[in-house]
């Protein structure tokens, strides 16, 4: 796919739509003395989420995984749509586009592993890092320069206000 095609299929977007384990974390589960699974997320994709929410564009969780570390990372980012414990995403991508009225087409999902192609056959823009599983680069329209957890997804946030043309609008109040 060409980088024409990437701005075009970007600037649709309407909802972003993240994986949680290994795109907005690098993917690796850390377990405390208590035996419950911290998560380490980065700071740049975090705020690349708040500019992508600021510029009019929804964000939304849809992970196999249930956290509550992921539920108070969301707040603070100020995601609203968060669906966890989905082992057949296609059930909170359909109650996702219930609530928000956008079409599959207006959506883009940024996942890593085979779980995420059933979301893959019907957004509008399909992304994934460059750790992948193999199946999902290869029905990926974009695979990101920056690996999940550590930039992939502020990458992601960064090219749709580009192809929307508010990236400038929303780093102006850091310029002055």
């Amino acid at each position: 796919m060409t980088p024409l095609e990437h701005t075009l299929r970007a600037a649709r977007v309407k909802v972003m739509i993240f994986d949680v384990d290994g795109v907005l974390t690098d993917g690796s589960l850390t377990y405390d003395a208590n035996g419950e699974i911290t998560k380490t997320f980065y700071v740049l994709d975090g705020l690349g989420i708040q500019l992508l929410n600021r510029t009019g564009v929804q964000t939304a969780i849809i992970s196999a995984r249930n956290s509550p570390i992921v539920v108070k990372r969301a707040a603070d980012l100020g995601i609203t749509h968060v669906f966890q414990g989905q082992h057949d995403k296609r059930l909170a991508f359909a109650e996702l586009l219930e609530k928000t009225g956008v079409t599959a087409e207006e959506c883009g999902y940024i996942g890593d592993d085979v779980i995420d192609l059933p979301l893959f056959t019907r957004v509008g823009f399909a992304v994934t890092v460059p750790s992948g599983h193999p199946e999902v680069q290869y029905r990926a329209h974009y695979v990101t320069r920056n690996p999940g957890g550590r930039g992939a997804v502020r990458e992601v946030c960064d090219m749709v206000m580009r192809a929307q043309g508010s990236y400038e609008q929303a780093l102006a109040p850091y310029f002055g």
